[in-house]
């Protein structure tokens, strides 16, 4: 019992990294070991994706109803589009920007490679109506993540809007958030051995030579996901939600380990409402409306890369573009992250999307895609961090905008964030 108190002791961060770096280590000197573990890394993602569904449907709703009142709700749901279209916005304007400054793709070799067929693209019309699901059951089983929400926040509102009636449903709503939520802190016990399983089998599979062939994009993926955190999220922390930028990255690293090893965003949902809620002070009417949220159509790192794979595309194929295509390619690639799949590698299925705008052929981007999928998963894995800051950024103003973050928590100062205040009619 010793033992096991000693180690939950430690804080879970400081796990998580101690597994990570027992990965590569396995990863690189034991990889015929990788593969009798990966069974726990599987296990993990499973078991965080499991919850992902309940989580959307039941936090989302349960938010809705601990505002209180519709008119908090039109405030926080406008603040929030609002903060993530901004941001969004600006990252695939930061993956465009490192594309044609370091020119990742110039020379980049396509002959030889086998083409991925990556299908027709999702026209702005079918992402639409997609919202909206003809049968709700089959939106759930399919893990139809934007018409989960659409659900969600009508049962919300419904609770709501019923008054005295529809109270019962709240508390019940209430309940099962706070059941979620403590099924999340028991299954985030074992991120140390699921991080240790991704990361080993990931080295073993590919090296770390991985990024020997695209490098500069790697590179690129790498610098941009830091200026997107380093500027635009520490721009909008010191002067919107007025908060010690260092301090609220120390406090998410337990997040951005898990949007790391899993390279989801999805993945990482349930980990970053504890985070917001016990380590920010963000009130949970306000972290479980924008966090699932976030999970959707919060894909900073999405966006940047979109914007930085069109720009390496076009190296790629010999392409030089004018500035009607970058336009173009700046407004397709921010509504196209809005739409991915918060899953990995969905960003590499939005470039017929983005590319098909500006005339490049689905041939030609099917071959820029199998170069660079062999090579995915780690740059999925770094650009899945900037979007699990976003989303916590976003809560975090979006919160102090509302008046509803504790600042006693941020600071450590104590353990229990406030509720969302009352406001005068």
């Amino acid at each position: 019992m010793t033992l096991f108190r000693r180690w939950f002791a430690i804080p879970l961060w400081q796990r998580v990294v101690g597994g990570l770096v027992i990965g590569v280590l396995i990863g690189l000197f034991a990889p015929a070991v990788a593969p009798r573990i990966a069974i726990f890394g599987d296990l993990f993602v499973r078991a965080i994706r499991m919850l992902v569904v309940p989580i959307v449907l039941v936090t989302i709703a349960a938010g809705i109803t601990a505002l209180g009142d519709v008119r908090k709700l039109g405030s926080v749901g406008g603040r929030t589009v609002a903060f993530f279209a901004l941001t969004t916005l600006i990252a695939v304007s930061v993956g465009m920007a490192a594309g044609l400054i370091l020119r990742p793709g110039e020379g980049a070799a396509l002959a030889g490679v086998a083409p991925h067929v990556l299908g027709e693209a999702v026209t702005p019309y079918e992402q639409l109506i997609g919202i909206v699901p003809t049968n709700i059951v089959e939106a759930l089983a399919k893990g139809d993540m934007l018409a989960i929400i659409f659900v969600s926040i009508l049962l919300g509102v419904g609770t709501l809007v019923a008054g005295e009636a529809g109270e019962p449903v709240a508390r019940m709503l209430q309940s099962l958030s706070a059941v979620l939520l403590r099924i999340v802190r028991i299954v985030m016990e074992l991120t140390p051995l699921g991080v240790l399983a991704l990361i080993a089998n990931a080295i073993a599979t590919a090296g770390l030579g991985v990024f020997v062939h695209i490098g500069w994009l790697a590179l690129c993926v790498v610098l941009a996901s830091l200026f997107q955190m380093a500027v635009v999220h520490a721009a909008l922390l010191r002067f919107v939600a007025r908060v010690s930028v260092t301090r609220f990255f120390r406090k998410i690293v337990d997040a951005l380990a898990v949007a790391f090893s899993t390279a989801s965003s999805s993945a990482t949902l349930p980990v970053a409402l504890r985070v917001a809620q016990d380590r920010l002070g963000v009130a949970r009417g306000v972290a479980s409306t924008v966090l699932p949220l976030g999970a959707s159509i919060g894909k900073d790192g999405t966006a940047m890369y979109v914007g930085l794979l069109g720009q390496f595309s076009l190296q790629a194929l010999g392409i030089v573009p004018d500035g009607v295509m970058l336009a173009t390619m700046l407004a397709t690639g921010a509504l196209a992250a809005f739409g991915t799949a918060p899953v990995p590698s969905a960003s590499l299925f939005m470039l017929t999307a983005m590319l098909g705008a500006v005339g490049v052929s689905a041939e030609q981007v099917a071959l820029v895609v199998g170069l660079v999928l062999p090579f995915d998963r780690l740059l999925d894995m770094t650009r899945t961090v900037p979007s699990a800051s976003a989303n916590l950024t976003v809560a975090t103003c979006v919160a102090r905008g509302e008046g509803a973050l504790d600042d006693a928590v941020y600071r450590g100062e104590r353990t229990a964030p406030i509720e969302m205040p009352e406001r005068a009619p």
